[in-house]
């Protein structure tokens, strides 16, 4: 199983950003996605969650009205879209596959917001 993310990079306040996650070596389709992150110096922690049929999704308080998850189950790719960034969305971005217990994690893409 492995879990790939991309899409990280530096970009200025109030800029947008979109991570991909793709998936294999799991029936993409039986696994709900989460994205986590990690911000310097501290634990890491959820940041939205998206269904396996893809139609109800999560969002923390402090992302809501600015990230989007989505999902492309031909692709096994789960994305994360992000507007108006913030200095404090800086940290490392990863996602999650879950399903019956089941739990996997990628490797973490680096997200930098500063002017």
């Amino acid at each position: 199983v492995q879990l790939v993310e991309s899409g990280g990079g530096l970009v200025q306040p109030g800029g947008s950003l979109r991570l991909s996650c793709t998936a294999s070596g799991i029936i993409f389709s039986m696994y709900s996605m989460a994205w986590y992150r990690q911000p310097p110096g501290k634990e890491r922690e959820l940041v939205a969650t998206i269904n396996t049929v893809g139609d109800s999704t999560f969002y923390v308080d402090s992302v809501k009205d600015r990230f989007t998850a989505s999902r492309e189950d031909s692709k096994n790719t789960v994305y994360l879209q992000m507007t108006n960034l913030k200095s404090e969305d800086t940290a490392v971005y990863y996602c999650r596959a879950g399903a019956l217990g089941n739990f996997y994690w990628g490797q973490g893409t680096q997200v930098t917001v500063s002017s």
